[in-house]
């Protein structure tokens, strides 16, 4: 296999050598190899999370708190690595190069983690029902525990190389010029997201199903085997790709803005209309992506662009990248940071999603599985309900609800991103109530009922509303991040952007691990019962779904603000948190700390005015704390006002 890597490889760089290469796009003649390689490694790495926490409680014998923090540090690290790997590939490696290495990670990882389940070394010795009973069982080594994290760690890899170069390479087979190249691109995008939920219904069916009865080594080994011959067809279609060479990350044109900015924060400004003749903008070398206009917000930033003596060469050329950035790339970074905000508090939304995928399986394994006489549900496949809602919300929601919504709010899409983020965060909030009152009445049936095993007499059907509402949660939060994150990046940072959906899951993982961490350690004392206790009839598990709701009501605050929201590309308040951002940026970057912003002028505050002196570009204004103090109390007096007079 090595050897048929190389080969490949070496074909690639070939290619990429002709000048030809790129002018040929082979549509969808590629998209076989390219969504296969991708279609399997997620039904490979989603059929191990979707039945993880099972299998890590059964055959490592691990209590429910540390296999549900493994999960969640598997799942962040494997959402944190899409940002390394994308990064390496629009630097260094190139699309292709990056998802070939990425799948032989992957394949290691896979055939680790079936190693656990089929070496019996690799595992604790089976425990008993009275070993559980008696705390009795066996525990793991360290040797154990680090062939697991090995093969979690490669796992990991894995997916941080495929995740974010899949799809962007399969949109460079598409000639975008084209209406045809357009049409296939957003016909893609339908499939990817079909064969993500194709995906996942298989997962937490037939995998599921086979690890639970049949054998936890040929429930790994099956993914496995997929994963050689996804990488198979990937490279089968070397000779058919369009490749599009590495030109550099828009990460280091990040954190060149940012040391420039620091390297000239002694540098005034004075806001006159001919500032922007002292600032570095060159033109575009691509046409296609649209110029960004100078705008105050976030002002210490604009120093990044001041041409000073010998920052250019004789043609007019920045020869000093990390100490001169471009307007463009000064503005791209503002983009960036004004919808920071949202991705700050969008990590809410993802929490309620994470604790179902845990607790509702220790849920469901303690209540009646049955339909019918013969048949059973197996715990790992409870998540089914909510693929299921999902795959009918989607369509519904898209041909019946948005099109009603046009016509009463007169707005294209129905809703706004933010509408439809804030929607999720109220669902989101929803399903935890709804998860805790279900949890009493399940815990009661169980503890009333006194059977042996602590299972309750009462159907698991009664977790369906939680994960129906779950469902709207993901379609209506899901879709919002993504339209939002899309439309308000500009073109040169829309990748790092979408990275931004991966980050989102990956630190909601690890504030669920954190929120799980101080729950456990915090309850349980002085006679109190642990409500994350590993018998969860002895728990309190309704109460930490309440307080993961009450995380619920944080999310929501920004989008109940009663200020305007504005894009970006406008130049206006994007967002009150907004302000906030800018003011620690003054703070930390102007010596001596004085600026002119929007803030400012927005309260019509602001008296200095812009002038270029020589290199140097001053400015006058008020100190940031004292434009800080009068933002807060208007804000304050709108809200003040705003309740008097719905009153």
């Amino acid at each position: 296999m090595p050897s048929l890597q190389q080969k490949l490889l070496d074909e690639e760089s070939l290619a990429q050598s002709e000048p030809n290469t790129h002018s040929r796009k082979p549509g969808w003649k590629a998209m076989p190899y390219i969504l296969g390689n991708d279609t399997i490694e997620r039904l490979a790495t989603f059929g191990m999370q979707a039945n993880f926490v099972v299998y890590l409680m059964k055959v490592y014998n691990m209590d429910q708190v540390l296999s549900a923090n493994i999960l969640n540090t598997w799942i962040a690290v494997s959402n944190i690595t899409p940002l390394i790997g994308a990064f390496f590939a629009d630097a260094y490696l190139g699309k292709f190069r990056t998802i070939a290495l990425a799948s032989f990670a992957s394949l290691v990882g896979m055939v680790t983690v079936m190693l656990t389940a089929w070496v019996p070394q690799f595992h604790p010795a089976p425990c008993s029902v009275e070993q559980q009973q008696n705390g009795a069982c066996q525990g793991q080594s360290n040797f154990q525990m680090g062939v697991l994290v090995f093969g979690l760690f490669w796992l990991s890899i894995g997916s941080g190389g495929i995740r974010p170069c899949s799809v962007p390479f399969a949109v460079d087979q598409f000639d975008l010029t084209t209406a045809e190249g357009r049409h296939g691109s957003s016909s893609f995008y339908t499939l990817y997201y079909t064969t993500q939920t194709l995906v996942m219904l298989i997962n937490q069916t037939v995998l599921v199903y086979i690890q639970d009865s049949v054998s936890w080594t040929l429930g790994f080994a099956l993914p496995t085997v997929y994963m050689i011959v996804s990488i198979l067809f990937f490279f089968a279609g070397s000779k058919v790709y369009a490749y599009v060479k590495p030109k550099g990350s828009n990460l280091s044109s990040i954190v060149q803005v940012l040391v420039a900015a620091q390297h000239k924060r002694h540098f005034r400004m004075y806001a006159a209309r001919d500032t922007q003749a002292a600032l570095y903008d060159p033109p575009l070398e691509n046409d296609s992506e649209g110029k960004l206009l100078l705008t105050n917000d976030f002002g210490c930033l604009n120093k990044a662009a001041i041409v000073v003596e010998n920052d250019l060469d004789n043609d007019g050329l920045n020869k000093k990248p990390w100490r001169l950035s471009s307007i463009q790339q000064v503005e791209e970074l503002k983009c960036l940071l004004k919808i920071m905000p949202i991705f700050v508090t969008s990590i809410i939304v993802n929490i309620p999603l994470g604790q179902q995928a845990i607790f509702g399986v220790s849920q469901a394994m303690k209540m009646d599985r049955h339909l019918g006489h013969n048949f059973e549900i197996h715990p790992g496949s409870i998540n089914v309900i909510m693929l299921l809602s999902i795959g009918i919300l989607l369509p519904f929601y898209d041909r019946i609800v948005v099109p009603a919504l046009e016509k009463v709010t007169k707005q294209e899409g129905g809703l706004t991103a933010l509408q439809r983020i804030g929607f999720g965060h109220a669902f989101g909030f929803l399903s935890m109530v709804v998860s805790g009152l279900v949890e009493i009445k399940r815990r009661e049936l169980a503890i009333s009922s006194g059977a042996s095993d602590g299972v309750a007499p009462i159907s698991v059907l009664w977790l369906a509303p939680q994960f129906i509402l779950l469902a709207c949660c993901h379609v209506f939060a899901t879709v919002g991040h993504t339209e939002f994150f899309n439309n308000e990046s500009p073109e040169g940072l829309r990748s790092i952007a979408n990275s931004l959906l991966c980050l989102n899951v990956s630190a909601a993982s690890n504030l669920s691990s954190f929120i799980v961490n101080i729950v456990h350690s915090f309850t349980g004392k002085q006679g109190q019962p642990d409500w994350l206790d590993g018998d969860i009839n002895k728990g309190r598990l309704e109460n930490f779904y309440f307080v993961v709701a009450a995380f619920g009501l944080e999310g929501r605050l920004p989008f109940a603000s009663p200020w305007p929201v504005r894009s970006c590309r406008e130049g206006g308040d994007f967002e009150w948190l907004r302000r906030v951002f800018h003011f620690i940026a003054a703070w930390w970057m102007l010596k001596p700390r004085r600026l002119c912003s929007s803030g400012a002028s927005a309260l019509g505050s602001c008296s200095g005015v812009f002038a270029v002196k020589g290199s140097r570009v001053e400015s006058r204004g008020r100190r940031p704390c004292r434009i800080l103090f009068l933002i807060i109390v208007k804000k304050l007096r709108a809200i003040v006002d705003g309740v008097a007079r719905r009153r």
